[in-house]
């Protein structure tokens, strides 16, 4: 009896060491540039890099060099390092990307260690900076399309299995996420406990491309989270102000950002926020959702119409001008 209560107790010991796994505390104590008026005028540091914990880094492009002030993360493991997209600037010299990353790296016996480039999506944004680390030795850049998405990671059953990264000693997972984006994906490290969701969920705009995609994807990331510790979900942007509005597209200055971080608690709220999505634009809270091909869809028919209407509004004006005429010798 005693050797059967401790094998169970072993089985479940196991089958519950996910959920019982400590993560490497971090600091999150941070306070994001928040760009100008006028850049110009007022020169911002074109990188922003704030160390979580030893082996974790956040890195954020200045808003002055584009106002899409992406985040990029850099998970190190002992055999190899990991970084989670490269932004929306290519130009090194406007960008010090890769120098910074490469300089992040450790060097073991005499070699830095080997990196491997990852996209949550492939938004230019996201990925532009992809060109600065082509020659770069020890490095290798994984595609974003979904054909190498699937190939890359060695999903077995797109998008309903888990695919897993082995850092040495730091293991990432990677959960398919598209809706936003056809392969989109996001990356959990149990190392730290912290969620990397790009564009899919973060504290701003909620773009949504395919809907039913995007539900799938909330249920499944939920599914997947339940029984792990989070400590952070972290997206690509931050796109709200500390009063739950949305920033201005576009704009180079958020004096008043909302915080990066989100919890997993905002993240098991997200099925339910978008079964009420319409499919074209709609607001729950500080979810703000929307469909941008949806609603360039509208504004071209919108577009269309009003040309039509302008054409036969000529036409009318022009035929009233010849019965004008026609009616005066």
């Amino acid at each position: 009896m005693k050797v059967v209560s401790i094998v169970l107790w072993c089985v479940v010991g196991l089958w519950m060491a996910p959920a019982l796994a400590q993560p490497v505390p971090g600091n999150m104590n941070v306070q994001w540039d928040a760009g100008s008026t006028d850049c110009q005028a007022h020169p911002q540091r074109r990188l922003q890099v704030h160390r979580y914990n030893q082996s974790t880094y956040i890195l954020r492009e200045s808003l002055c060099q584009t106002y899409e002030g992406p985040f990029i993360y850099l998970l190190i493991g002992s055999s190899r390092a990991l970084l989670i997209d490269t932004g929306d600037v290519a130009d090194a010299t406007q960008m010090p990307l890769a120098s910074t990353v490469l300089g992040l790296l450790p060097v073991v016996n005499g070699q830095r260690l080997p990196l491997l480039i990852v996209h949550t999506h492939g938004h230019l944004d996201h990925r532009s900076g992809d060109t600065q680390f082509a020659a770069a030795p020890n490095v290798t850049i994984l595609g974003t399309d979904l054909a190498h998405v699937i190939d890359g990671f060695g999903f077995r059953q797109w998008p309903e299995d888990i695919a897993h990264i082995d850092l040495g000693g730091r293991t990432v997972d990677v959960i398919p996420t598209p809706g936003h984006y056809p392969s989109h994906v996001s990356f959990y490290d149990g190392n730290s406990g912290l969620a990397f969701t790009g564009d899919f969920f973060l504290p701003g705009r909620l773009i949504i491309d395919d809907t039913a995609a995007d539900r799938a994807s909330a249920v499944r990331i939920n599914d997947f989270l339940r029984d792990r510790p989070v400590t952070y979900v972290l997206g690509g942007h931050i796109e709200l102000n500390k009063r739950g509005q949305v920033e201005p597209q576009g704009s180079n200055w958020h004096p008043d950002e909302a915080p990066l971080p989100l919890g997993k608690d905002d993240l098991a709220q997200l099925p339910q926020v978008l079964a009420g999505f319409n499919g074209f634009y709609s607001q729950s809270g500080r979810f703000v959702m929307y469909s941008q091909a949806r609603m360039l869809q509208v504004i071209s028919a919108a577009g269309i119409l009003l040309l039509i209407v302008i054409a036969l509004s000529l036409r009318w004006w022009f035929k009233r001008r010849r019965h004008a005429h026609a009616g005066h010798p």
